[in-house]
């Protein structure tokens, strides 16, 4: 299990992030996903897609339970999750969540965090609020140092730059744990949770 945690990619979590929620086939994990939005977070094409299905049932995680066809369209694979693949998930998502030097990986990581149960994410999270504290403080300390040698600003723009990301992590990351913590986010698996529509990801983002 080791090694295909290792090997998923970001689309292979959400894939079978996805099929958490039921059988499906890969026509219906595009359609979900473009409703979604998902592909801000990543590249989401037909072709990636499929070969990443594929990929996932050669590795044992998904494999096939029907097939079907509607009018003259060619037949559509249903897939389900075995139990490597659901396991895969919430390993993935455990491994990647309280790291700091995969930002990427990390939001996928935060989008599928409620396949965790809640105490897990508030422990993982407060691991990774601790590290970006230390990061913080080791880029405030190289600027006051770099300052007061009195380098000249136009050197330090990244630096500062990241520092003040930081502080706006930080700040997220402690209001988001509170909420957790007083239980002001309903929490659990996707079967328990209506499912996120374009339309309303729309109205939350403008």
């Amino acid at each position: 299990m080791r090694d295909d945690v290792d090997r998923l990619t970001p689309l292979g979590v959400m894939v079978l992030a996805l099929l958490r929620e039921g059988d499906m086939h890969p026509y219906e994990m595009i359609r979900l996903m473009r409703q979604r939005h998902e592909d801000r977070l990543v590249p989401l094409t037909n072709g990636t897609v499929y070969h990443t299905v594929a990929r996932l049932t050669r590795a044992g995680l998904l494999t096939e339970v029907g097939t079907d066809r509607e009018g003259n369209r060619p037949e559509r694979t249903t897939y389900t999750l075995t139990d490597g693949g659901r396991d895969a998930v919430t390993d993935w998502v455990r491994r990647e969540l309280g790291r700091i030097d995969r930002p990427a990986e990390f939001r996928i990581a935060l989008a599928e965090s409620h396949n965790l149960p809640r105490h897990e994410v508030e422990d993982l999270l407060g691991g990774r609020q601790a590290a970006l504290t230390a990061e913080q403080t080791i880029l405030r300390a190289g600027l006051n140092k770099a300052r007061s040698r009195d380098v000249p600003e136009q050197y330090l723009v990244e630096i500062d730059r990241q520092a003040t990301l930081l502080e706006a992590e930080l700040r997220w990351t402690a209001e988001f744990l509170v909420r957790l913590q007083n239980n002001d986010i309903d929490w659990g698996p996707p079967s328990h949770r209506a499912p996120a529509s374009g339309s309303a990801y729309r109205e939350a983002t403008q």
